[in-house]
């Protein structure tokens, strides 16, 4: 009966969106989340920090778009390939983070995280949070304010 009561205590702080970036799985919290995009128009912004692609408009709104790949140091997608964006909201502002995949939302509760690996490269351990076996697999949650953080704030 306990682990049914458990169960049913998921509540959305514990919901996570995953996606991909460089075959990596990771995940961020639902809650900043505003929007999940296929291939969009992206104009690239003069003398911006290699991470940020440029910008898009979304309704109207202009959304800086920050690539994972580069972000993370990772090699760049094949040039055939169209990103997907995930649209966030931090202090007011909305990003566009481009994953190579977008999955499903998913609990994911603190309970149940560990301590970033010791072997995980600095870059990533920067910005995550910690990591969740999922499916034989190691998910990491990303911290999207500390991915946002880009240029001076690092």
């Amino acid at each position: 009966m306990r682990t049914q009561a458990t169960q049913s205590a998921v509540t959305d702080a514990d919901l996570y969106l995953t996606l991909t970036v460089a075959g990596q799985s990771c995940g961020v919290p639902v809650l900043v989340v505003r929007d999940v995009l296929g291939p969009q128009v992206i104009t690239r912004i003069p003398l911006a920090p290699p991470e940020v692609a440029g910008s898009l408009n979304l309704r109207g709104r202009i959304v800086t778009a920050v690539d994972l790949r580069r972000r993370l140091g990772l090699p760049p997608r094949a040039a055939d390939a169209q990103p997907m964006s995930i649209v966030v909201e931090m202090a007011g502002e909305l990003y566009s983070m481009l994953a190579d995949a977008v999955g499903e939302v998913v609990p994911l509760r603190q309970d149940d995280s560990a301590a970033n690996p010791p072997t995980l490269d600095a870059v990533w351990r920067e910005v995550s949070k910690g990591v969740h076996r999922r499916d034989g697999q190691l998910l990491i949650v990303l911290d999207v304010e500390r991915v946002l953080a880009i240029g001076g704030g690092r």
